[in-house]
């Protein structure tokens, strides 16, 4: 599956923003879905992530409660709506995709978007 992410922007502490990541293809809902972040100097880290019917979500604890993961297999996206936001979120995210529930582990995930920048103004 092919991923491309969308949605960043420059944002204020404490404002909101929506990210989406649309898929192409046929097989979008055959896909568990995940976000991951790399700032910059860092390694890239799990996010959240989403199983293939959007009844079962995972978060890393840095975003729990701020953040939260969902999917529309009708629209082949998925998305991550960051509320809340502190400038410790400045990233760019990246949408993931894994053909098995792949949780936290990056290397599982062998479908990869090509980025967007979320940054986040104190």
């Amino acid at each position: 599956v092919q991923l491309q992410a969308s949605g960043g922007g420059l944002v204020q502490a404490g404002n909101s923003l929506r990210l989406s990541c649309a898929a192409s293809g046929r097989t979008f809902n055959s896909y568990f879905m995940g976000w991951f972040r790399q700032a910059p100097g860092e390694e890239r880290e799990f996010v959240a992530a989403i199983t293939l019917g959007g009844t079962s979500t995972l978060y890393t604890d840095s975003v729990k409660g701020r953040f939260t993961i969902s999917r529309d297999n009708a629209k082949n996206t998925v998305y991550l709506q960051m509320n809340s936001l502190k400038p410790e979120d400045t990233a760019v995210y990246y949408c993931a995709g894994s053909t098995v529930w792949a949780r936290t582990s990056i290397g599982l995930y062998d479908s990869w978007g090509q980025g967007t920048l979320v940054t986040v103004s104190s």
